[in-house]
């Protein structure tokens, strides 16, 4: 195929899904029964649906972003290969991070990629880096990976350079996604092939003796331009910021699409993470504030390692009558191991020496995760129409052994290390089978291009068994069944309002019935015409039910104890803007309030959540000087001053932290960028319980980018 004809084949691609009133698919699966009836469908004129779109209906986001890859602000959510949907008429408080904002701040980590966004805390356990850590909305945030629920792969520290964006949706939302946690969700959004040749390499330097290479490269395989490839790689071989440490890791990604015509699209995407890393000591002591350097484990047994091998098939089929047809596909294999030597301190202690105790785990995980969709499009004269049923099915086992031992005390003012132990008891072994089935309907229907009434049921069957270390097996089943519904109105073509009700299931376990929250929110959005702008202002109300929350005891024991019940309200503001070709701003606020209402121990009653400020606010600009080839960027992030445990006896400080960056242009297609996080160095404990944790140290990279 000929440049023109792959060009026209494209067009033809783009004005189809501008005809077709979409839906967002953001994390179930679906099959879809058309409403046929006597409806005219959207096979009609470009001039009849130019400029509106449906609102969304969040199922399942596989993104591929080109129109947002070159801006910070995200207009559309993108799912199901190409089909997109306004954000400005999705009913829920959503944040979208680019690729151009993620290259912006030179993000590394999924801490960094989200530290910006409202609504999120990061870095809770600090220099405790084993896994990503973050929380919406006060509550565990459940990720996903284009659109399919990582499950038993949650925690696995995420490389951002797979992805085009990250997509984060706030407030409960099991309607959509199945069991998850009510606070929010997290999508990854994978590089996917595009038809057209490019390339990217890079190489870096920085902080910690930190070395690092990277490639991102596609084309087409075909004189007829139908199937293309897209090939991305990193690897990294660093030191971190204490002694006898290490941060290796590597990530390989390769993809296949085949799109015979505009209609069909079908991609094969291989991926394979490697990491190779040293977690710290579990802390540093209570008596005073260490520089973060200092390590109080033992180099000869702190390790962690983790290998995941992921294959992903995906489908989509438009039948150009209204019809779309969609498949994914997800095997994962994982294995997930470390030991750690970690400090057991207490305000008590007299003298240098402090209480050590090795802990560890060994664990693999598979899962087979897959889904089918069909949607139906329609128009009934002033009334949009849009009908969603869906299916998935995901079958997921995990198996893990920990272990533990009495460490040998270590004199903080002269640490000598013991090195590894001969032997350590194990003192847990679980392996766990789950199976969801899930069918789904929402139904989104618009009248006069005005009001958008949403509305949607989805139920999860789940089948769990449990064998312990003595070989009991446990076993149950549940039928979760969670409802959603919205209602929004566009004011006019730049601002629109919404209020939904939502439903969540939390993911349950042997014996335990499932947490379920619900939450009612508020929302306006504003996207001015002839700026590249988006305002957003959430108001919510979120309740949880039956949580179970993890409680350190006065012996360093960590024990689940159920609360009850739990709330959480609070406001979410966010602004993004490309206020000229030279500067960009991003900002964001959160005020939360947090109650534990109900709890098994009375004394808790009242107590606010832990790792969850009142107060987050952020402010990120990046300025390009006028006839140069020299760009700046600066960023502030403000966390409020919040509680380290459930019983609310210790508190953080509140803190403010700076970021900068600097880029130049070396030539037309090489780039210099020099990017500083924590700019000022400044430390605070950002979590206590046997020991303290800090917030990570400032850091320095340089890297040397050459694109073609």
């Amino acid at each position: 195929m000929t440049d023109s004809s792959s060009t026209v084949r494209r067009n033809a691609s783009w004005l189809r899904w501008q005809q077709t009133t979409t839906a967002i698919l953001c994390g179930t699966t679906l099959v879809t029964i058309p409403m046929i009836g006597n409806a005219q469908e959207t096979g009609e004129s470009s001039e009849d649906n130019e400029g509106y779109r449906l609102a969304p209906i969040i199922v399942n986001a596989q993104a591929y972003a080109d129109d947002d890859a070159n801006s910070i602000v995200a207009q559309e959510l993108w799912v199901g290969g190409k089909v997109a949907t306004s954000i400005l008429d999705t009913p829920a408080s959503v944040s979208v991070v680019t690729e151009k904002e993620i290259e912006q701040r030179n993000a590394s980590t999924t801490e960094e990629v989200l530290q910006y966004t409202p609504g999120v805390l990061t870095d809770y356990y600090g220099t405790d880096d084993r896994n990503d850590y973050f929380k919406i909305r006060g509550f565990q945030a459940t990720t996903y990976r284009d659109g399919l629920t990582l499950g038993s792969m949650r925690g696995v520290r995420e490389e951002p350079y797979a992805y085009e964006r990250v997509e984060v949706l706030r407030g409960a939302n099991s309607t959509l996604f199945g069991p998850a946690d009510p606070g929010g969700s997290v999508n990854f959004v994978s590089k996917r092939p595009r038809f057209e040749r490019f390339g990217e390499g890079y190489l870096s330097y920085g902080s910690f003796d930190a070395k690092e290479a990277g490639v991102d490269v596609g084309d087409t395989l075909n004189a007829d331009e139908t199937v293309a490839y897209r090939f991305t790689g990193t690897i990294r071989d660093s030191d971190r910021e204490y002694d006898h440490s290490k941060d290796n890791n590597g990530f390989l990604m390769g993809g296949l699409t085949w799109e015979p015509t505009a209609y069909t699209s079908a991609s094969v995407i291989f991926d394979y993470l490697k990491r190779d890393d040293t977690p710290n000591s579990g802390g540093y002591p209570l008596d005073r504030e260490y520089d973060r350097s200092e390590f109080f484990g033992e180099p000869d047994f702190n390790y962690h390692d983790v290998e995941r091998t992921s294959l992903t098939g995906q489908l989509t089929h438009d039948f150009n009558n209204g019809l779309t047809l969609r498949g994914n596909l997800r095997y994962s294999d994982l294995t997930d191991d470390f030991g750690y030597v970690y400090i057991t301190d207490s305000s008590a202690r007299v003298g240098s020496v402090v209480d050590r105790d090795y802990f560890g785990s060994d664990s693999e995980a598979q899962e087979l995760i897959g889904n089918a969709i069909l949607q139906y499009d329609a128009r009934f004269d002033q009334v949009d129409s849009s009908t969603l049923v869906g299916v998935e099915y995901r079958d997921a086992s995990t198996e893990d052994r920990s272990f533990y031992g009495d460490a040998t005390s270590i004199d903080i003012a002269n640490p000598v290390f013991s090195g590894a132990p001969s032997s350590l008891n194990v003192y847990s072994s679980n392996k766990q089978d789950f199976t969801t089935e899930s069918v789904f309907l929402t139904q989104n229907l618009s009248f006069y291009d005005r009001f958008i009434v949403t509305a949607g049921v989805r139920n999860d069957a789940l089948d769990i068994s449990s064998t312990n270390m003595a070989g009991d097996t446990d076993s149950d089943d549940y039928s979760e069944t969670s409802v959603r519904g919205a209602l929004t109105y566009r004011v006019t073509d730049e601002i629109s309002t919404y209020v939904s009700m939502v439903e969540s299931v939390a993911p349950p376990t042997v014996g335990v019935d499932p947490e379920r929250g619900e939450q009612y929110e508020i929302g306006a959005k504003y996207a001015p015409f002839g700026t590249n702008a988006l305002f957003s202002a959430a108001i919510y109300d979120l309740t949880r039910d039956d949580v179970t929350i993890a409680v350190v005891q006065d012996n360093g024991v960590i024990e689940r104890e159920t609360v009850g019940e739990s709330r959480v309200r609070g406001l979410d503001l966010e602004a993004k803007a490309e206020l000229t070709d030279s500067l960009s701003v991003a900002g964001g606020y959160s005020y939360m309030e947090s109650e534990v209402v109900r709890d098994s121990n009375a004394s808790r009653e009242g107590n606010e959540f832990a790792a969850a400020p009142k107060h987050t606010a952020s402010l990120w600009g990046y300025y390009t000087l006028p006839s140069q080839d020299m760009s700046v960027g600066l960023g502030a992030r403000y966390i409020g001053s919040y509680y380290f445990d459930a019983a609310n006896t210790s508190k953080s400080s509140a803190a403010t932290l700076f970021d900068a960056a600097f880029s130049y242009q070396l030539t037309k297609d090489a780039d210099l960028a020099v990017n500083v996080s924590n700019l000022l160095d400044e430390q605070h404990v950002v979590g206590s319980s046997t020991a303290d944790y800090y917030n990570p140290g400032r850091e320095i990279s340089a890297k040397v980018s050459y694109r073609w």
